[in-house]
């Protein structure tokens, strides 16, 4: 058989081929040992990339390599930990490698409130360091409310984003500020965003009456899934029917007495834990493991964890640049293996982004952004075309989407769209010399983007 054609076989898997996935694509087929020997050469001759061992190995041609590489080790803008890479290989496994599982009320029952800790103290202290304010002695949810606006923007649209939304900054924006529907978008999305648009509202108008308990977060799952259940009755009510996990092997129990005895001993520990970070992160891990309702569990779960932080006037968790593919991995390796390593990785460096949004204590002067510095000119030319052309909000979208497919590569393409937009979001007349814009030409624009 030419190679030409095995190579082609091969190429029809973006993220790797088996053996017996290349055997079944061959026409003819041919024996299984002459397969792996040609597979062999095509690797020594460099044709071939493999990756991973035994039952696991899987072949792909050189330019896609790279992309496989990056979703197995963890290609993300901060450094992973030995462990949760461990994590993070064992969950990009193909699914049919990975043991089915279900939920093991052990892992629920082994956390004693003080005692287990999924964030070591040190970095528990660090993240006490980063999330302070001077607001601390004041009545709680002041320090939220002082940034509610921005919060209330960045929350929503990057809690919808790790769900696949497909809203970009400027149009969640304009859906919050001016009740506007953006064009294109179904009416999931819209809705899904106007319901983190109230939970958020309710969590920091009533800052005083909520709480680490079963009202909290009944409640707040109602409001997050408002109009969006198949079962409206289902809002805020305890799971009563079998529930699977897209794209895992994890089976959620089914049992609705042991899911409702689980989530109130869920809420119970976690009502007891002491350290706010603590609190937050282990309802990132139980309330989605548990699958307490019919859906919106890991929405309801990033909306709580941010209850401990506003009442203890820490800075918020907004998840801002939070990879979604690691998001849901380290929700993965919850699930299947029961690890938390790889989703402690990533709640870390998201609590530390929002703190460089945020906090009140941070540095005035940080660190260079190596991404801005890369693409400062094409950041610069975009915004001067926007204010320049007078464009509102709609027009901008277009327009920035439009640059980066034509200038930017396409894995970089969403950070450089959402620095764009959050560079016109923060755009005032004491910065817009940065884009070498005239005071006459901002007035003009603001006018239409208003």
């Amino acid at each position: 058989m030419p190679w030409a054609d095995l190579i082609e076989v091969v190429g029809r898997f973006t993220e790797g081929a088996s053996v017996e996935e290349v055997l079944l694509g061959l026409d003819p087929t041919v024996p299984r040992r002459t397969l792996q020997r040609w597979l062999a050469a095509l690797v020594k001759a460099k044709e071939l990339i493999v990756i991973g061992q035994a039952r696991a190995r899987r072949y792909l041609l050189p330019h896609t390599a790279q992309k496989v590489q990056v979703e197995l080790i963890g290609s993300v803008p901060f450094s992973l930990t030995a462990d949760a890479v461990a994590v993070q290989k064992k969950v990009s496994q193909p699914l049919h490698y990975r043991q089915p599982v279900t939920y093991r009320r052990e892992f629920l029952d082994g956390y004693h409130p003080n005692k287990t800790h999924y964030l070591p103290e040190n970095i528990r202290k660090k993240l006490w360091k980063l999330g302070g304010s001077e607001e601390g002695h004041y009545p709680a949810g002041t320090y939220a409310r002082q940034i509610f606006h921005r919060l209330l923007i960045d929350l929503s649209w990057n809690s919808s984003r790790l769900e696949g939304n497909t809203y970009s900054l400027l149009e969640t924006e304009r859906l919050l500020e001016l009740g506007s529907a953006a064009a294109g978008k179904n009416l999931k999305e819209t809705q899904m965003i106007l319901n983190h648009k109230a939970a958020i509202e309710f969590l920091i108008t009533s800052v005083e009456e909520i709480g680490v308990n079963r009202y909290t977060i009944l409640n707040l799952h109602t409001l997050l899934s408002d109009n969006l259940m198949s079962d409206p009755a289902a809002s805020g009510r305890l799971r009563a029917i079998s529930v699977g996990i897209s794209h895992s092997t994890y089976l959620p129990i089914a049992i609705p007495p042991v899911i409702e005895e689980c989530f109130d001993l869920l809420i119970s520990k976690a009502h007891a834990i002491q350290d706010p970070f603590e609190q937050a992160f282990f309802l990132m891990v139980q309330i989605p493991y548990l699958q307490a309702f019919d859906d919106v569990n890991k929405r309801t779960s990033r909306l709580a964890a941010n209850i401990p932080l506003i009442q203890h006037n820490l800075c918020p968790l907004s998840f801002i640049d939070v990879p979604e593919q690691m998001y849901v991995n380290g929700l993965l390796g919850v699930y299947e293996l029961n690890r938390i390593e790889l989703l402690r990785d990533v709640f870390v460096w998201a609590y530390e982004r929002s703190c460089n949004l945020y906090s009140t204590t941070r540095k005035a002067i940080g660190e260079p952004d190596p991404f801005r510095m890369q693409y400062r000119n094409a950041i610069r030319q975009v915004i001067s075309e926007i204010v320049r052309q007078g464009w509102n909000k709609s027009q901008a979208v277009s327009a920035i989407r439009q640059h980066a497919g034509d200038f930017i590569p396409m894995q970089d393409q969403p950070r450089f769209i959402e620095i764009v937009e959050r560079e016109l979001l923060s755009l005032h007349e004491g910065n817009i010399a940065r884009y070498q814009l005239r005071p006459m030409e901002y007035g003009h624009w603001k006018k239409s983007w208003s």
